[in-house]
């Protein structure tokens, strides 16, 4: 999901399918049922769906192996939170971040090591 391209739209329900490939590939749409489906009230068709979906975007890929598809993510899960933080941005903040960092620096516990890299990225863009 580079700038040039369109942004793909992932739903919370793909989100999560998304979620159990990235933490572990590749893995059959049964092992995907059995970690999720109950939690979710999810049957193995809701899945199945789910996947296609997620294969038809070019965001994972099925590949056959003996009876089954393995499922493996063709994008990183950074690029997709990247994007999602840029969305959530446009949406709930007309695209101007600054109060919403502003407060969560303010409100959160940082780390000397999360203080160090704030300021480094202040002053790349202080340049």
């Amino acid at each position: 999901m580079n700038k040039n391209q369109t942004p793909i739209r992932i739903t919370d329900a793909e989100w999560d399918i998304l979620s159990a490939i990235w933490e572990r590939n590749p893995i059959a749409a049964s092992e995907i049922q059995d970690s999720l489906g109950p939690a979710r009230n999810w049957s193995s068709g809701t899945v199945r769906t789910l996947l296609t979906r997620l294969v038809r975007k070019g965001v994972i890929q099925a590949q056959k192996v003996s009876r089954r598809f393995l499922y493996t993510p063709l994008v990183e899960k950074s690029e997709c939170v990247k994007h999602e933080s840029r969305s959530f941005i446009e949406k709930f903040l007309g695209g101007a971040p600054s109060s919403i960092v502003l407060d969560i620096v303010r409100e959160s516990e940082l780390s000397k090591k999360d203080i160090q890299e704030l300021r480094r990225i202040l002053r790349e863009k202080d340049k």
